[in-house]
């Protein structure tokens, strides 16, 4: 059974996610500096998340999250299974292993993403409060 049932869940949990991150006072100024714009399509439930820190953000946040289709001509789009998305961010799966097994997909400057890793560690920690806080299963 799917972790996520809807696209509405998948925006409060990473949605939410990302919503934080932007806010963070340490991952979100390092996500800014990348001046990138980076959609996250997601399957089993159909959603989009799309991260741009090109634009100028809301006042109190370092970038822009949009939940649903942006519009926007992203740097990088990548592709990958909710559920995929779930366990990454839980810290239980490596991206380039998942992009060499075909659990994710990127198009764009891969380089970019891997230079952002770093910079998403604390988001490792945040997740599972934000996923069990949704009442969503968690991936000890």
């Amino acid at each position: 059974m799917p972790v996520f049932a809807t696209d509405q869940d998948v925006y409060a949990t990473i949605g939410a996610l990302f919503e934080w991150g932007s806010q963070d006072p340490e991952l979100g100024p390092k996500i800014a500096a990348s001046g990138l714009t980076i959609r996250f399509v997601y399957h089993e439930p159909e959603s989009e998340i799309t991260v741009d820190a090109r634009a100028v953000p809301p006042e109190g946040r370092h970038f822009t999250v949009l939940c649903g289709p942006a519009g926007l001509t992203p740097d990088v789009t990548m592709e990958m299974n909710a559920d995929v998305a779930h366990t990454f961010w839980f810290g239980h799966m490596n991206l380039l292993t998942a992009l060499a097994r075909g659990q994710m997909k990127a198009v764009g400057p891969i380089q970019s993403i891997l230079k952002l890793l770093p910079a998403i560690k604390p988001a490792y920690k945040k997740y599972p409060e934000i996923a069990r806080a949704h009442g969503l299963p968690g991936e000890e």
